[in-house]
């Protein structure tokens, strides 16, 4: 899928295994920038199987065929924490540096919601940390909230933490 980014930017958007190495190169990345900002990576457990249809997905963004932005989603397992509609965890958005403030972070999340919606999840949260406020104002201009990450969010209590969630409405 093709969409417009800002600045008149296409990104191709291309549902990827775990294991490609374009999600491998994506997840290191935003694993280094994690480690600059935080001081260590992102310790989710993360599994292949976590990603794959029909409870989860994985995407990458390319601009002239260059992998430069990810984006995934995985259904949080019901009986593991009682949610009271499909939920599902946004994980690795992540846009390299040379192509941030370009509208692909938006165009990826559009992206990653709108799947989880066909796959009938009404409902997506993720983790973020306070060191990426552009991350955060993003999610919050698109409708995220605070919410409770009681039963599913790693970093749950943790200073720094921020998580945030969004019924899957039409847009």
């Amino acid at each position: 899928m093709v969409a417009k980014a800002g600045e008149g930017t296409d990104v191709e958007i291309v549902r990827r295994e775990f294991g490609h190495p374009d999600a491998i190169a994506m997840c290191a990345a935003v694993q280094a920038e994690y480690r600059v900002l935080y001081g260590g990576g992102d310790a989710a457990p993360m599994d292949a199987a976590d990603f794959a249809e029909p409870d989860g997905a994985f995407f990458v963004g390319y601009v002239a065929g260059r992998p430069v932005a990810s984006g995934s989603w995985r259904r949080i397992v019901p009986g593991r924490v009682a949610f009271s509609v499909p939920t599902a965890e946004i994980k690795r958005m992540y846009v390299t540096d040379d192509q941030r403030r370009r509208g692909l972070g938006r165009a990826m999340l559009f992206h990653v919601e709108d799947d989880a919606a066909a796959h009938g999840l009404a409902r997506v949260v993720l983790e973020t940390g306070s060191k990426q406020p552009a991350a955060i104002a993003l999610y919050r201009a698109l409708g995220y909230t605070d919410t409770d990450g009681t039963g599913w969010a790693q970093y749950a209590g943790y200073p720094g933490v921020v998580i945030l969630g969004r019924d899957l409405t039409p847009r």
